[in-house]
């Protein structure tokens, strides 16, 4: 019986594990003053953040995203609403995707 509750336990446990919650779909909205093409970033973005799109409509949009090529790459997000909350510079475009992933998908709106 004891054998029986540890693998009905071990069993439930696993399951816990393997059921994450998937991410909330997101939009983003590219800033005009953006330098970087809107088809190289989402094309990373949908390779790191498969949650996430970009819109037109930056009425519609939880982030925006200023993107720039300056030397490495430069990209700033701003909640919706204008508020600076995050930066970051790399010199690979898919490094700056992936960290712009990693902060909106842990600071949902």
């Amino acid at each position: 019986m004891k054998k029986f509750l540890l693998g009905a336990v071990l069993l439930l446990s696993a399951g816990a594990l393997g059921m994450q919650a998937e991410p909330k779909p997101l939009k983003l909205f590219l800033s005009p003053a953006s330098n970087i093409p809107a088809a190289d970033v989402l094309k990373n973005l949908s390779d790191k953040c498969p949650n996430v799109s970009i819109t037109l409509d930056s009425k519609k949009s939880d982030f925006m995203v200023d993107a720039r090529w300056v030397g490495r790459y430069e990209f700033t997000v701003f909640r919706h609403g204008g508020d600076a909350v995050y930066s970051t510079q790399t010199s690979f475009l898919h490094n700056a995707v992936k960290d712009v992933c990693h902060y909106i998908n842990s600071h949902q709106p």
